[in-house]
């Protein structure tokens, strides 16, 4: 059995540690460098971790020399990981979100020959099963809002899981030629509530909540004469995004160029 070598960037987060624990339960893939800006595992981390810490993604590609470079860090840092990572020829599965189009197609352009950078909105196999149903559904009832729900230290709004589906819906609706009836947008807000009918993405209602309590949850409610359709997906544990996680690690050192979405490295 052949190992692949992992460097984990965003390891003491809480879906780095959500990583490290399924890692230490793949036998065909290593942990061997987890980034972070802080140093080492608390005394309270409930992951023993053996491999070792560094502060940089570019001092644990050098001296670790992995095959793939996972990242659940920040928006704020996530682009620079890339960056390094694809110039050390290492594959990239990114779990962060808030890169924006613009940012993920000049990224593109930096891949070197036979290296992956794979982006991922959503790892849980539920959440692409619902993205793909939503597509399909979009063909029939083009009248559509979604409500995505997250915990409140999610630090981007609206969600990389609603910015896809809304994508997957748009791109279903125009190949089939479906119209929406359409509703009131933001003219239809009272003074001094703006954002009431909240943000628009590829041209489809996104409304963003954010609790203590939720952890990764999206409803896409479908309205026609007579009737709606909802459908739901819950992640109730980060333990549900981590079969997509590894999947991709297995998956990605055998593709190349810029691919984005699970449902492009499993079959559905």
């Amino acid at each position: 059995m052949i190992t692949k070598k992992i460097a984990l960037a965003g390891a003491a987060g809480r879906m780095g540690t959500a990583c490290r624990e399924a890692l230490a339960g793949a036998d065909d893939l290593e942990l061997v460098a987890c980034i972070d800006r802080v140093t080492g595992a608390s005394p309270a981390d409930p992951v023993a971790t053996q491999a070792p810490w560094y502060d940089s993604a570019t001092e644990a590609l050098a001296k670790t020399h992995p095959d793939v470079m996972v990242d659940f860090t920040a928006p704020a840092s996530v682009e620079a990981n890339i960056r390094t990572a694809l110039a050390a020829g290492v594959d990239c599965v990114v779990g962060t979100t808030g890169l924006s189009a613009a940012t993920l197609e000049a990224l593109a352009k930096e891949i070197p020959e036979g290296t992956c950078l794979f982006v991922a909105p959503n790892f849980a196999i539920g959440a692409v099963l619902l993205m793909q149903l939503a597509a399909r559904a979009a063909r029939w009832m083009p009248d559509v809002e979604i409500i995505e729900l997250h915990h409140n230290q999610k630090k981007d709004a609206p969600s990389g899981t609603a910015i896809r589906t809304a994508e997957l819906i748009a791109e279903a609706r125009e190949k089939a030629g479906a119209t929406a009836l359409g509703a009131p947008g933001s003219e239809s807000e009272l003074a001094g509530y703006p954002g009431a009918r909240g943000a628009r993405s590829a041209d489809i209602v996104v409304h963003s909540v954010r609790l203590p309590g939720l952890v990764a949850h999206e409803e896409v409610i479908f309205g026609a004469p007579g009737q709606t359709l909802t459908l739901r997906h819950d992640s109730l544990d980060r333990v549900s995004f981590m079969p997509g996680v590894l999947a991709a690690c297995r998956a990605v050192t055998e593709r190349s160029g810029l691919i984005v979405g699970l449902e492009n490295l499993i079959e559905l």
